[in-house]
């Protein structure tokens, strides 16, 4: 038996039962954030950003590097490629440059008149080209022999080459310095860019780990060494990680442009349905997709979607990205995310494994080095579309099969992520568990969540999350097997943009599994501002515009500043496997072509939108039966 200890051990006072109740309460504390281990308020960035070391990039005009990206996305004010000042409202949260993989750093060492360059007959004729100020021309002719293989010798910069390491560390070197965990995050990545034939296959690779490790690699190219198969992408994500020990993602985007081959059910290239082996693969390294950017919005299509009156939304369906093959119908269910969310629930019941289950994000694949896409402050995708009297109306791409006008840029997105804190690791791992949401622009905070205990009385609350991570899992997680006699119930809250404008409703978007083997959606609206009362289709009225073009205005004397409510799934049925999603509708807001007229002084096409409804789309929540 031991016995007591000597009374000089014990200098701090008798520990009797009352004393030690106060050590170790048996309540929560008073202070409500103490011990809160849950994010609570979202990060805003973008993931998709390029500057001149992107080839394409520096061809049409930019002339800003990583590090006067960095400024700009910290709140800084500098002087974009066209000569103009241009600075954020805000500072971002976070950001991503995502330069191509190929050729990185050709056109500001060619600018320079790198010695390397200028001895390659190609090189020196471009270069004396831009001299004379035929600058134009030369950029065509750069893009054009890119494209027809032309690129050899000293001009083809192959990752094993001097000047790609160099522009590679440099771009490595950029997000070091600007990186200031708790204030601004700079985060190591880069632009695979597939593009075979014009169909869009592009990836955003992201690196949770900093330039020690990020830097013991080079990025992964289409041109040899490198291919333009995702596999062959993720095999090299699979290397990297067991080289280095560190982490690594891949985002997805702009599907729209793919012409039907970016979410398969029939994999391109082998012509065979899409196998267990890709399924695993594509859902172990893309947890994300790029739902909305400069080059259109991808959540949903008209033609997909004819019930759904808001799914006409910054349409960009004409053909794939170069606009060498035109858009057809048959095309489209493999392009957008809520198509694609849908097939993934029939190839999981196929396979066992879902290959398209990812979250949502923005970001903007911008080539100007300038992460500016608010209505009033768009700097448009190239240096050659900064604000101007004549972008609208000056064609973006244009080919015997189809033309995309200036005006139908689309001024988005960001990435919103709900991240414990502002650094590398905690935004990274958050986009792993897709708790994440896509804005076309304004900073609204949106939660989801989804349980089955949640009652109406929760979205009386003023702290939706505490309830929220307590009773169900956020944007992102997953459902289990539903008890007997419950229906998912659903938490859902939204604050506006505090300098935006106010919002219109929250919808609920389903997608579902049928007992016939068949995927089915429905869109119900949950939340609206005002006393408006569904129709007999179930339908919330519009919420009206207040919108004066010729003045580039509106007021916040419709809609709501925040939204909450709790929702039950009406048509539930436990055995069929089902997805869930929000998405957040503000009230009408002029867009940037409006903003363009006014501040030009300019007439723009009587086709040209003009005023539009920004929006934000959360990460789905799955729902799995029991097999």
């Amino acid at each position: 038996m031991i016995g007591a200890l000597p009374a000089a051990a014990q200098d701090s006072g008798t520990l009797d039962k009352e004393a030690a109740e106060k050590v170790f309460p048996a309540k929560k504390p008073y202070s409500p954030a103490a011990g809160r281990n849950f994010p609570t308020r979202p990060l805003f960035g973008d993931t998709h950003l390029h500057t001149s070391f992107s080839m394409d990039a520096g061809a049409f005009g930019a002339r800003l590097s990583p590090r006067d990206a960095y400024r700009f996305g910290r709140g800084e004010e500098v002087t974009a490629s066209s000569g103009q000042l241009a600075k954020l409202s805000r500072p971002l949260d976070f950001l991503v440059v995502a330069d191509h993989s190929d050729n990185m750093g050709f056109f500001p060492d060619l600018l320079a008149g790198k010695p390397g360059l200028l001895a390659d007959p190609l090189g020196r004729k471009w270069y004396d080209m831009i001299q004379s100020g035929k600058g134009a021309e030369a950029a065509i002719d750069i893009i054009v022999s890119f494209g027809a293989g032309k690129f050899k010798g000293p001009i083809l910069y192959s990752p094993d080459s001097a000047p790609y390491r160099s522009a590679w560390q440099e771009t490595i070197d950029a997000a070091e310095e600007a990186n200031e965990p708790g204030r601004f995050t700079a985060i190591i990545g880069y632009e695979w860019t597939s593009n075979t034939g014009g169909n869009n296959l592009h990836r955003n690779v992201l690196f949770r780990d900093n330039g020690d490790r990020a830097g013991q690699v080079v990025p992964y190219t289409v041109l040899p060494p490198g291919s333009d198969n995702p596999r062959d992408l993720w095999k090299w994500m699979s290397a990297y990680e067991e080289k280095t020990g560190g982490d690594v993602l891949a985002i997805a985007h702009n599907g729209n442009l793919s012409n039907g081959i970016m979410f398969p059910i029939v994999e391109p290239g082998v012509n065979k349905p899409i196998d267990r082996e890709y399924a695993e693969t594509r859902a172990r390294w893309e947890r994300l997709y790029e739902a909305t950017q400069i080059k259109g919005d991808g959540e949903a299509h008209p033609f997909l979607s004819p019930n759904d009156e808001f799914a006409n939304f910054e349409t960009w369906d004409k053909g794939n990205l170069d606009l060498t093959v035109v858009k057809t119908p048959d095309m489209l269910e493999f392009e957008y995310a809520r198509s694609a969310l849908k097939n993934g629930l029939k190839l999981e019941k196929e396979l066992g494994i879902n290959p398209y289950k990812f979250g949502m994000i923005g970001s903007t694949d911008a080539h100007t080095g300038l992460a500016a896409v608010e209505e009033d402050n768009f700097f448009g995708k190239t240096s050659s579309s900064e604000p101007s009297a004549e972008r609208a109306t000056h064609p973006f791409v244009k080919t015997e099969k189809a033309t995309i006008m200036g005006w139908e840029q689309t001024s988005s997105g960001y990435a919103a992520v709900w991240a414990t804190e502002n650094t590398r690791h905690a935004i990274f791992d958050a986009m792993e568990r897709r708790e994440t949401y896509a804005t076309t622009g304004p900073r609204m905070a949106v939660r989801f969540f989804a349980g089955f205990d949640f009652v109406a009385a929760d979205a009386n609350s003023r702290s939706p999350a505490v309830v929220g991570y307590s009773k169900g899992v956020p944007m992102g997680g997953d459902l289990t097997v539903a008890p007997e006699g419950k229906a998912p119930t659903f938490l859902v809250a939204a604050l506006k943009d505090p300098i935006g404008a106010n919002l219109d409703r929250y919808q609920i978007v389903k997608g579902w599994l049928d007992a016939a083997g068949e995927v089915q959606e429905k869109v119900y609206d949950v939340a609206w501002s005002g006393d408006r009362k569904p129709g007999a289709d179930g339908k919330v009225p519009s919420v009206g515009s207040t919108v004066d073009v010729a003045n580039a205005t509106w007021t916040n004397t419709i809609g709501a500043p925040e939204l909450i409510a709790v929702w039950v799934d009406p048509e539930f049925d436990p055995a069929q496997r089902a997805f869930y999603y929000g998405r957040v509708l503000e009230i009408p807001t002029p867009r940037w072509t409006a903003y363009d007229a006014k501040y030009f002084g300019v007439k723009m096409p009587p086709e040209a939108t003009m005023e539009m409804q920004e929006r934000a789309y959360t990460s789905p929540i799955w729902y799995n039966p029991a097999s």
